[in-house]
């Protein structure tokens, strides 16, 4: 075990090492060594106080103003009360039964104050707050620890302030920071003009300007850059290395007889990708390609031109797809784009074809079994399913391809079994709606090359978005209604979204833990879409539901339509009811959850109204408006929110109204959403493996880093050479993150 592998109850003793440890996760003299400040004061320079949010742990820099003992009326004890200023704003501090603090807090001295902030009578205050006075006079030496140099404020909690922090790392880094490892080779630092890391570690602590920190930040940027960078590297490396079925598509077979059927010629950029995809299918070893596009941009016929290359190579190609209403969508647009050609074997059915199958999980039992039985002889080249696919009884004849819709909504688990139900690896095909930016992709997806759709096919009309303020303005949402019904006079058909379904058990009380949905419902799951009212109003009304909104469509302002509900948890046959039903043109308006968020194709519905739409994300919002336009109409999509014109939410929903860019949207999302930890479940926006690094904003370090990533494990795959690399990578990879890795 290395120094920097201590527990930190030899460092700090076992009280202070479990504090860290609950309310930091910070275990190990590394991990101290790596919690860096979130931001730097200097020595005079006060903190705003006006800034200061309710309910938010702070640690501010002020100076005493006044300090008061008050005593309780009619029972023993008093309240002490110390006024801080920032030289505008005052915020103040009580203390009860703590009148002996009236020697230390004194006029005129400037501390470090910690605590939540709270309001008493309409002022924020701290209540029994820590504190570390900064005056000569203070015993502790503060005022010489500090002096000279900007005081760092880390992330803390309210057990651990920030200068305990403080006083914990300053031993850590006096103890151990000569023990610390190089995990850059020397010549790539001199390359970039980097610091060594024993010396960052040392500036990023206790810079003595901004120049410091700046040095600091600079390498440990790198740091984090290069390390995941090599840990992509080498997962590339080890999948380059698995053996695989090349699979070449035969002469005037299957995949010519559908290209000769379409009718449209693909767009500039589905043949550049197809030929991209075409390249990796005809290698020995497995494809590892991330296709992500647009709305609308036609992700769905490239699969499928892969699938039919590898039925044509004699083996079998499977779809997963998230949700059953998905996989059902697919399953029938599939068979209709290849007619006969998804008739192999059967009466009627062109030589040249296959058959498609379809598994869900709540299919009949000789549905079922036909399905399997398909599968497991060949006779199915195609299958399409959900999570069912997945299952151990699910067996395949050759399976060379697999396609994942989605990858974001699938654990890493379950698509790795699928991938092992191939003889030799198969090959892997990942397609997401959600537009990723370029830095993001190298790194929430970094051992996968990338394909990118960003033209729409010829026809595709635009789509107008427009936000409706119900409450601002309600004659608004009376006008959105009356667009539906034009849209229907016209022969068109609308779409109406709802957060919820209706028919939900009551919400369990605070504390109590939500039941768990099967696998399949995930698609009534919303994006974590910040809830600003929520935290300003406690007495915000539910989310608007699909029962009750249709109940009311159907009795006020669509009366007389034809009004279809469909969410994930009606039947199977049900939801495929509807489905058919509103795409054949029989249903008016289908008042939907989002269900209908990704792959649904009615080219007749024009219009969408979204309830509530602020407690959407923005991709989500995105992908769902990408359901209208798919025809030659012009698309409408009305955004409806009670959020005032002043609010977060209120600039999200513009910011989708104002652009159709998928990419540009998917930035606004990521920088609200925070990054995720990116070796985690992608995109989560959880907790953020990465401290200093911003995969938005640091690009070029991004690029540069996995160019020398790919160089250094091109010439020593095993890191023989680096074993300081070696410990680094083996601390990102944890137990958990290094199962990710392997099973990609």
């Amino acid at each position: 075990m290395g120094a920097l592998d201590e527990p930190l109850t030899k460092l700090v003793g076992d009280r202070t090492a479990k504090v860290l440890a609950d309310s930091l996760k910070l275990r190990t003299v590394g991990d101290l060594l790596h919690h860096y400040p979130r931001r730097y004061v200097e020595r005079g320079q006060l903190t705003s106080l006006d800034e200061l949010e309710v309910d938010e742990h702070v640690t501010v820099l002020a100076r005493i103003d006044k300090v008061t003992l008050i005593p309780f009326r009619g029972r023993k004890g008093d309240r002490l009360e110390v006024v801080v200023t920032d030289g505008r704003s005052r915020l103040t501090l009580v203390f009860f039964n703590q009148g002996w603090r009236q020697k230390e807090l004194r006029p005129g001295t400037q501390g470090l104050f910690a605590g939540k902030v709270g309001v008493f009578n309409r002022a924020r205050q701290l209540a029994s707050p820590d504190y570390q006075l900064l005056d000569d006079t203070d015993g502790d030496g503060a005022a010489a620890r500090f002096a000279g140099r900007m005081i760092p404020v880390y992330p803390a909690s309210a057990q651990m302030p920030s200068w305990k922090l403080a006083l914990c790392v300053e031993t850590a880094l006096t103890k151990h920071v000569s023990d610390v490892g190089e995990p850059l080779p020397a010549e790539l630092r001199d390359r970039h003009g980097l610091i060594a890391l024993p010396e960052a570690l040392e500036l990023i602590h206790r810079p003595l300007s901004q120049a410091d920190r700046e040095r600091a930040q600079d390498r440990l940027r790198w740091d984090e850059a290069f390390v995941l960078q090599v840990a992509l590297a080498r997962r590339r490396a080890a999948d380059s290395a698995l053996p695989a079925k090349p699979r070449v598509p035969r002469p005037d077979g299957l995949l010519d007889a559908f290209d000769a059927r379409l009718p449209f010629t693909l767009t500039e950029g589905q043949q550049k990708v197809s030929a991209e995809i075409a390249a990796d299918l005809a290698t020995d070893h497995p494809m590892h390609r991330l296709l992500q596009g647009e709305v609308g941009s036609g992700k769905t016929l490239v699969a499928l031109r892969a699938m039919l290359a590898v039925v044509d190579a004699g083996g079998q190609a499977v779809l997963l797809a998230p949700t059953e209403v998905l996989a059902q969508q697919h399953h029938r647009s599939i068979v209709e784009m290849m007619g006969d050609l998804a008739e192999g074997g059967l009466l009627g059915g062109s030589d040249l074809g296959t058959r498609v199958a379809l598994l869900t999980g709540s299919m009949g039992v000789p549905a079922r079994r036909q399905a399997l039985l398909d599968m497991a002889c060949g006779d199915a080249g195609i299958a399409i399913g959900t999570h069912a696919l997945i299952e151990d009884k699910v067996q395949f004849q050759d399976l060379g391809l697999v396609v994942v819709d989605e990858q974001h909504r699938f654990g890493v688990e379950q698509r790795d079994a699928l991938r092992a139900k191939g003889e030799q690896p198969p090959h892997l095909l990942v397609m997401t709606a959600t537009p990723i930016p370029r830095t993001v992709a190298m790194t929430v997806f970094g051992d996968l090359e990338t394909s990118v759709l960003d033209q729409l096919p010829a026809g595709r009309s635009p789509i107008s978005t427009h936000v409706v303020p119900a409450v601002e303005k309600p004659n608004f949402l009376t006008r959105a209604w009356e667009r539906v019904r034009e849209e229907v006079a016209k022969g068109h058909q609308a779409y109406v979204v709802c957060p919820r379904i209706g028919d939900e058990e009551p919400e369990p009380a605070k504390g109590a833990k939500r039941k768990r949905r099967p696998a399949e419902d995930s698609e009534e799951l919303l994006d974590d879409a910040p809830d600003e009212g929520a935290a300003a109003d406690g007495d915000r009304r539910p989310p608007l539901s699909v029962v009750e909104t249709t109940a009311k469509l159907v009795a006020g302002p669509l009366a007389g339509l034809r009004v279809e509900i469909l969410h994930g948890r009606l039947a199977p046959e049900a939801k495929d009811e509807v489905m058919r039903r509103f795409a054949a043109g029989e249903v008016d308006v289908l008042v939907a959850t989002t269900v209908i968020e990704v792959g649904v194709n009615v080219p007749n519905s024009t219009a969408m109204v979204i309830m509530d739409a602020d407690r959407f994300g923005v991709s989500q919002l995105h992908q769902l408006r990408g359901r209208v336009g798919r025809g030659s109409a012009p698309g409408l999509c009305l955004l409806v929110t009670d959020m005032p014109a002043a609010s977060p939410a209120r600039a999200r929903l513009d910011a989708v109204a104002e652009t159709l860019d998928g990419f540009r949207l998917s930035r606004i999302d990521l920088e609200q959403r925070r990054e995720g930890d990116v070796l985690g479940q992608a995109q989560s926006g959880v907790k953020s493996s990465l401290k200093v690094l911003s995969v938005l904003e640091d690009e070029e370090v991004i690029v540069t880093a996995r160019a020398e990533a790919t160089r250094l494990v091109a010439e020593d795959p095993d890191l023989t050479a680096h074993p300081d690399l070696r410990t680094a990578l083996a601390s990102l990879l944890d137990e958990d993150r290094a199962a990710y890795m392997e099973k990609g």
